[in-house]
């Protein structure tokens, strides 16, 4: 809840504006009874036709009062409500795009959806009814109240028995209902996980034939979902009919006790009608705390999932010079023995749910070096931790042990932002982003049409977009799903070149290109890019052998280092690994 009263203190004067608004409309809502007792009881007997009139027409000014001041602040409170979540959307997506890998990680992508989503959504409810129903359902309650004690104080203690009792069921059925509608959150975690894994991979579905496998898990998922919400709503609706009931029988008891006093000629006839009135709008004042403390509960497990998000303490916080690591060598990047796993921070703590921090290293042990503008190929079997060298490279992540260097800087002393704009990338399985080439191209640096060209030549994407009638204005759809994966990749290479990188990692980007377009691609690049320092993940031996140097990779450790002759002469897995590709590619 902290968050929700953080964001309502932001816009803290228009909320209060649309409580005043509010306030002053349930005000004038609570004079309607009180005028219709004084037009029963005070000027009929009188016999004045002209007092019932003018009373009548105080009365309909008072509603329209009511009416207009009621649609004012509703109006007001779904502006406040609409401006705070789309603050609260905004500042998590810029939290979330700054996550570092092990927090985001640790949230996970489809739990970091649902709070972007469905959490926010219920937080807007919350924020609106909060100006709303949080100002009118206590006035109705109290402020009916306090008018029945004025008008017949013996009738009125009917309700006064009784109130305590509704509010105390209130409060604690809420108590049981926060716990609840968090877990309604977690499980809704699920669902989304599972509903992105099969429309990101259905294609793969489809050509198994898993479909209805897939919808077993789906339904599985969304029935545990489905269990968990009616279980935090039949909770929280349990208030409702003991409240009914409470309300149904003081109404009872006022008709029965009210016409006694009105026998007895204690009360007036019009007191009673007023009181029924009034005891009508309490009635709508526990109901409205009731649906206060539901939709409350449900925003706060909400307000709180997305808090945990917002209030994250960066894991990637600036090393001071003085803790840096010194590098033993003035090479442009350097690796010195460093070791890595996924699911632990940068200090060690285990986030991955393995006891002890068992489990298996990304990397152990790893140490390499290269001088600006020379080349780095890796090589080595799936899962080798060939992609998690690059996340370490560009401070996705921070090792474990070790240190990485960049210019003889330890990483952990740089600016992420800084240090990742002196790299052009190519990530397996990159994005193709729902626009044009040119703009995934560009990707909002306005480059400059000569450099977009350049790029387009170098990645061999020229001869291709020059093929279609829009060129490089070409709308490409969601994943890059119309064009091919020789296209794509060759698109997201152009991207990477575009702003001549200092430092180019191309992490798998050839894996769909035919061996003479990715040879030209290799020679367009040492061409055009002789500074640039260019690191290339591959499957291809062809693809690597011409870098100065090659890591071979197994296993998270470095099976050897050097150049394509020297790992000939000295790496077993190397020569394995060239014989068998080479091979092929003679036969």
């Amino acid at each position: 809840m902290k968050l929700i009263f953080r964001e309502l203190g932001r816009y803290r004067r228009g909320v209060a504006l649309s409580i005043l608004v509010k306030l002053l409309g349930t005000m004038a809502e609570l004079t309607l009874p009180y005028i219709l007792e004084h037009i029963i009881d005070d000027i009929v007997p009188l016999g004045q036709m002209r007092g019932v009139i003018l009373w009548g027409l105080g009365m309909f000014a008072a509603a329209i009062l009511c009416r207009q001041l009621n649609v004012t602040a509703n109006r007001m409170a779904i502006v406040n409500a609409h401006k705070i979540s789309y603050d609260v959307r905004q500042e998590l997506f810029r939290k979330t795009a700054n996550l570092s890998g092990s927090q985001f990680d640790a949230f996970g992508l489809p739990s970091l959806i649902s709070r972007m989503t469905s959490d926010s959504y219920n937080v807007q409810s919350a924020v609106q009814q909060f100006q709303t129903l949080c100002v009118r359902a206590p006035i109705m309650l109290f402020g009916g109240t306090l008018v029945a004690l004025l008008m017949d104080w013996h009738l009125a203690m009917i309700l006064l028995v009784m109130i305590p009792f509704l509010l105390g069921v209130v409060l604690f059925v809420s108590s049981r209902g926060i716990p609840l509608y968090a877990g309604v959150q977690q499980k809704l975690d699920a669902v989304v996980r599972i509903m992105r894994e099969n429309i990101t991979g259905i294609r793969v579905v489809k050509a198994l034939s898993k479909e209805n496998y897939e919808r077993g898990r789906f339904g599985a998922a969304n029935a545990a979902m489905a269990d968990q919400d009616i279980r935090a709503s039949t909770v929280m609706a349990i208030p409702g009919p003991f409240m009914q009931l409470c309300l149904n029988t003081g109404l009872t008891l006022v008709v029965f006790f009210g016409a006694k006093r009105v026998d007895a000629g204690v009360t007036q006839p019009g007191v009673i009608l007023a009181f029924l009135t009034y005891f009508n709008m309490i009635a709508m004042g526990v109901m409205g705390l009731n649906r206060i403390f539901m939709t409350m509960s449900r925003a706060s497990a909400s307000a709180d999932r997305i808090d945990a998000v917002l209030q994250a303490d960066t894991d990637q916080a600036l090393l001071p010079e003085e803790d840096a690591a010194v590098p033993q060598g003035d090479e442009f990047i350097r690796f010195e023995h460093v070791s890595f796993r996924y699911g632990e921070d940068s200090v060690g703590h285990d986030r991955s749910g393995f006891v002890g921090g068992k489990r298996e290293q990304a990397l152990e042990d790893i140490s390499f070096a290269i001088r600006r503008g020379e080349s780095l190929g890796i090589i080595g079997p799936t899962g080798c931790g060939k992609s998690t060298i690059i996340n370490l490279l560009m401070r996705f992540y921070d090792p474990k042990e070790g240190a990485v260097f960049v210019d003889g800087k330890d990483l952990r002393c740089c600016d992420r932002d800084s240090l990742r704009r002196r790299f052009g990338t190519v990530f397996q399985n990159d994005m193709i982003f729902k626009d044009t080439l040119r703009e995934n191209i560009d990707f909002g640096r306005t480059l400059s049409e000569t450099a977009l060209r350049q790029a387009v030549e170098d990645a061999m994407a020229a001869e291709f977009i020059d093929s279609l009638d829009e060129g490089l204005d070409y709308a490409a759809a969601i994943k890059g799903a119309n064009l091919s994966g020789g296209q794509r990749q060759r698109i997201l290479v152009a991207r990477a070149l575009a702003a001549a990188p200092e430092i180019l990692v191309l992490d798998d980007s050839s894996s769909a290109l035919d061996y003479k377009t990715d040879a030209a691609m290799r020679r367009a690049i040492r061409e055009h890019y002789p500074d640039a320092t260019l690191i290339m993940i591959a499957q291809r031996v062809s693809s690597v052998m011409g870098m100065t140097k090659i890591l071979v990779m197994d296993n998270g450790r470095c099976i050897g280092y050097g150049s394509h002759e020297e790992l000939l002469q000295s790496c077993e897995a190397y020569r394995e690994i060239y014989r068998i590709q080479m091979g092929e590619m003679t036969e």
